[in-house]
């Protein structure tokens, strides 16, 4: 006869493991991706927590196949989620008040609540756009990443990803000047 304790401990040990074998491995590499993909995100290790959470949950609904594109793809969208939340409400942190310089050549409040309301704009576009299509112009444009690195990333042809590139580009054009904004 099994003992019932062992019985109910085994899936959570099996758990950790595949925990600790398939996604804490690339946590100095998730955050270096982070620290260097979103520079203004204040607690990248918010993120990379949270993402390990959501993670976690995800193997426990359903067995991940690839954790670490799992893994990735939660904290990207963390990260643009945090970074839309910022450009509603940003809020930093400043020591001390009297050692905060303030640049010459800022732009005016007019001109700085137009790039806010674009750059809000940009986002709720990218985020409008089919699953592939988003991650594909994600990597391509905000990442800087070569078509050639794409492909081999997402497994699929150049010739997928500058098409899913174009038309997420068209996409985005078209959903921008839906709303007005006009490209000089």
């Amino acid at each position: 006869m099994s003992n019932p304790t062992t019985t109910k401990l085994a899936p959570a040990r099996d758990q950790a493991h595949w925990f600790t074998e398939e996604v804490q491995p690339y946590h100095s590499e998730l955050k270096s991706y982070l620290r260097g993909s979103f520079p203004s995100i204040q607690d990248v290790d918010d993120v990379v927590q949270e993402s390990y959470v959501r993670v976690w949950k995800r193997q426990l609904l359903r067995p991940l196949t690839c954790a670490r594109s799992f893994l990735y793809t939660v904290a990207r969208n963390l990260a643009i989620d945090m970074l839309r939340r910022e450009a509603i409400s940003p809020v930093e942190k400043i020591p001390d008040l009297a050692s905060l310089k303030v640049p010459a050549d800022q732009p005016n409040p007019d001109e700085a609540a137009c790039t806010n309301d674009e750059l809000d704009l940009l986002l709720e576009a990218i985020e409008a756009l089919p699953p592939r299509c988003r991650e594909v112009v994600v990597l391509r444009k905000l990442h800087g990443l070569s078509p050639s690195e794409i492909a081999c990333r997402l497994g699929v042809s150049e010739g997928t990803v500058h098409l899913h590139c174009a038309k997420g580009v068209q996409r985005c054009e078209e959903f921008l000047q839906q709303r007005g904004v006009r490209f000089d």
